[in-house]
């Protein structure tokens, strides 16, 4: 789930359309196993100094399209001193205290 100051940039015309763009220049496949792709991944995590920074949040080399696993193995280091976190079958990121 995009962060709040970052849900302006994930709606706006420049960021669509440089994502599909993407998603076709791999063929729609997982960068990292080629299956079927479903989240264009930023390598630099877009926070709020950099959210309005074209080199870091259009530009083609710090983009990776993946799939849901992939992609929850990319974040798993993070989440993994982090109890109750866990990724949906879209790939939000999601909180439940019940959660293990």
């Amino acid at each position: 789930m995009a962060q709040d100051f970052a849900l302006a940039f994930y709606h706006s015309k420049a960021w669509l359309e440089c994502r599909a763009g993407y998603i076709n220049s791999v063929l729609g496949l997982c960068e990292h196993c080629h299956k079927q792709g479903l989240i264009v991944h930023h390598i630099v995590k877009l926070t709020p100094e950099n959210i309005n920074d074209p080199s870091i949040t259009l530009d083609w080399s710090n983009l990776m399209y993946l799939c849901l696993d992939c992609h929850n193995a990319i974040h798993a280091d993070r989440l993994s001193t982090k109890e109750n976190y866990y990724f949906d079958e879209k790939g939000n990121l999601c909180y439940s205290p019940l959660k293990k």
